[in-house]
């Protein structure tokens, strides 16, 4: 009994180690780093423009500047390693007269892109989590 007990013992421990740091690894990490967070924000810019309902609040944005601010600010929510230094939600969005609908067109151009990409619902939920808290400070009305 002895032996079946250190075989199954020895049998976990191998296996615990790797499950354990899949387990610990960042949501950045999960997502693909730097390269991944950089091509969803270039797809989701890409539905967001062509989206009728949001993208008039687009139109006079430098998108080189926009697309930089959200790879750093998903980056890192995400616990990567780059740091945001853009302007607060509330401040960017003040006047926009930013509508509950049009936010969530928003979260549904990026859920588009998130499935194009095969990103697991685990890492989308997580995603989601750490980006509809700023709801609050970009509605206004």
């Amino acid at each position: 009994m002895r032996i079946v007990s250190a075989a199954l013992v020895a049998a976990v421990l191998a296996v615990s180690p790797a499950s354990a740091q899949t387990m610990q690894k960042s949501l950045y990490d999960r997502l693909g780093g730097i390269d991944a967070i950089r091509a969803v924000v270039d797809d989701f810019v890409g539905n967001v423009a062509a989206d009728k309902r949001i993208n008039k609040f687009f139109a006079n944005t430098d998108i080189v500047r926009l697309k930089g601010n959200l790879v750093n600010q998903i980056c890192q929510g995400t616990g990567g390693p780059c740091v945001y230094t853009g302007r607060s939600m509330r401040e960017t969005h003040a006047g926009m007269g930013v509508r509950s609908s049009h936010f969530n067109a928003l979260v549904g151009d990026l859920g588009k892109t998130l499935k194009k990409f095969k990103v697991p619902a685990r890492e989308q939920r997580e995603l989601v989590a750490i980006l509809a808290p700023m709801k609050k400070d970009i509605v206004t009305r």
